[in-house]
């Protein structure tokens, strides 16, 4: 079977691999589609700090299923979506239902090799059917419950003002969540395209480009109070730290952003607004739920984040201009 692997860091390889053989009390699955994020682009740029080379990628995917145990509630020709983390059940987070951040977590694609391939085999409690979705949406679910998951943990609320910092994949997926809920909603970023995109698909209420006078425009916005809730999706440790002055006096800080580095912050100022500070790992099965009904009732705008398609073959030569300046890249799925 094909499978693309990241021998190392900038380098992608297309090779015939052999299938794998299905352990009991997995289901072997036919993939269908694979979405491409930032972990993935981490992964083949050498900045992903949980990862040994080399490495198939991919871990957002919908696939088919071609083989399953008598029992399992699966069958050939099911269309499903698989939960990517996959936890042990029995930790000290896994007892408390935060599958999320299992002590012993083994991610698809970062921890063991992912979907970028033809077949995997996949153990049964990971994978869910696809119900009420296509396979392109069923392929969004991951990245979407991320954001899902991030906002449903700062208990976002009707009314409360939002800042979300990084209009990448993730951090619009925060503000299409956001929206949901009633929050208002800005969002900052370096990039004039992704905030009109932002504007355009998402109907945030403001969208502000990073610069000399962004910190007066967003004091502007809240008269001078700043915001909430503020979710940093940068990847940027200067951007996650800058953002702790975004926060209001009672606010919330969530990073759903994961750096190789140290975050500092002023403890005065931190002390005199008690802010609240979060990290958002991840999600959950009912982040995955949260997903499905929005997308069930048409909430979600999957094929404006759809931006770019290509085939496995194609991966060595396409991910890499997924990097490139040009068009926006939002979500690129990977038709396999």
């Amino acid at each position: 079977m094909l499978s693309v692997i990241c021998e190392s860091p900038g380098v992608l390889r297309a090779r015939q691999t052999e299938p794998p053989v299905r352990a009991a009390g997995e289901v072997m699955l036919r993939v269908a589609r694979v979405g491409i994020c930032g972990t993935d682009l981490h992964i083949f740029t050498g900045n992903q700090p949980y990862l040994q080379y080399p490495r198939v990628m991919g871990h957002e995917f919908s696939a088919v299923v071609t083989e399953a145990e008598p029992g399992s509630g699966f069958a050939a020709g099911d269309c499903v979506y698989v939960m990517p983390y996959l936890s042990c059940g029995h930790c000290v987070a896994c007892r408390q239902g935060k599958t999320n951040c299992c002590v012993d977590i083994k991610v698809l694609g970062v921890h063991r090799d992912g979907a970028l391939t033809e077949y995997v085999s996949v153990p049964a409690q990971f994978v869910h059917k696809a119900e009420g979705v296509s396979l392109d949406q069923a392929a969004m679910l991951e990245f979407l419950a991320i954001g899902a998951h991030a906002v449903r943990r700062a208990n976002v609320s009707s009314g409360q003002r939002v800042l979300v910092v990084g209009a990448g994949p993730i951090g619009m997926a925060a503000m299409i969540f956001a929206k949901l809920r009633g929050a208002n909603v800005t969002c900052l970023d370096t990039r004039a395209d992704r905030l009109a995109f932002c504007r355009s698909e998402l109907n945030v209420d403001a969208a502000v480009a990073v610069g000399a006078t962004d910190t007066e425009q967003l004091a502007s916005l809240t008269n001078g109070e700043f915001f909430d809730v503020v979710f940093d999706a940068t990847g940027n440790i200067d951007a996650m730290n800058r953002g702790f002055g975004f926060v209001a006096h009672g606010g919330t800080y969530t990073l759903i952003s994961i750096v190789p580095g140290q975050v500092s912050f002023s403890d005065p100022e931190f002390h005199k607004r008690e802010t609240t500070l979060l990290a958002s790992r991840n999600a959950t099965t009912a982040d995955f739920e949260t997903v499905l009904e929005a997308m069930r009732a048409g909430r979600i705008p999957d094929r404006a984040l759809n931006t770019h398609r290509m085939h496995l073959a194609d991966v060595p030569d396409g991910l890499p201009r997924l990097l490139e300046p040009g068009p926006t890249v939002v979500k690129a799925l990977v038709e396999c």
